[in-house]
């Protein structure tokens, strides 16, 4: 019988080979929003909220990414090394519940939170415009967050709002909220390009008492980066070269020492 059960059980068998990303999106994270009384456009708790689960997802969850990338309420990880054999319904499985019981957890929302996730393969420079993808969408996040925002404070409902932005270019948002006394291209740059959690290599000195001699060993422990370059420019894309340990990229150069 048991060989039956597994038998119908059609996708454990279904691998991954690395690289690859998971992005993990929140489900229905609306009514959290108003649970909560979030500030709009940006609540920088709920943020911090987000960070503090992907610092959780390195540290913690035994999947082991490379780094987390944070905006809204997505979280993209990347993988050089494949957790659990490479089996995508227990990386997604345990990814997605790993990330809501912490937030859940972080917040106290009245009710547990929910999230999906879904394996990006990402052969070769992919991740990088992939990366960059998901920025642009963060910056495009922003403008609608604020245009709306805007919009129902001067009177109109949500719906209405969401029908005067549609279609409606990014120069021309852009415009309209410098209008009205905001340059979006000055605000937070955690609104403007989300923030990355990542590895950070440090030396620790410790006692060898076999040997009776001050050693020192190399540890790794979680960094956040909450000014990041634009992924699309040259100084991006040497980033999150160095980010993924990209041969072609300076090995003794900090991601974070980068010009943005």
């Amino acid at each position: 019988m048991k060989d039956e059960i597994r038998k119908n059980e059609i996708f454990s068998g279904l691998v991954t080979v690395s690289p690859f990303l998971v992005r993990i999106d929140g489900r229905s994270f609306h009514s959290l929003t108003k649970y909560l009384e979030m500030e709009k456009p940006f609540d920088e708790r709920f943020c911090n909220a987000m960070v503090e689960t992907c610092k959780s997802l390195l540290e913690e969850s035994g999947l082991n990414p490379l780094f987390a990338y944070t905006f809204s309420d997505e979280i993209n990880m990347y993988f050089s090394h494949a957790p659990f054999g490479g089996r995508v319904e227990k990386i997604d499985s345990v990814a997605a519940s790993f990330a809501s019981s912490i937030l859940t957890s972080i917040l106290n929302p009245g009710a547990p939170l929910a999230a999906d996730a879904r394996i990006i393969p990402s052969p070769g420079p992919f991740v990088i415009d992939y990366l960059a993808d998901r920025q642009a969408e963060a910056w495009r996040n922003l403008m609608n967050a604020y245009c709306q925002h805007a919009l129902v404070q001067e009177g109109n409902t949500s719906r209405e709002a969401s029908v005067i932005l549609k279609g409606m270019k990014s120069a021309d948002m852009h415009e309209m909220m410098f209008g009205k006394g905001v340059n979006l291209s000055k605000t937070p740059a955690w609104q403007r390009r989300g923030v990355m959690v990542y590895w950070s290599e440090y030396e620790k000195t410790g006692y060898n008492p076999i040997e009776k001699t001050q050693v020192t060993v190399k540890r790794r422990r979680a960094e956040i980066g909450r000014e990041l370059p634009l992924f699309s420019t040259v100084e991006g894309r040497k980033f999150i070269s160095l980010l993924i340990g990209n041969p072609d990229a300076d090995s003794d150069t900090d991601p974070f020492d980068l010009p943005v």
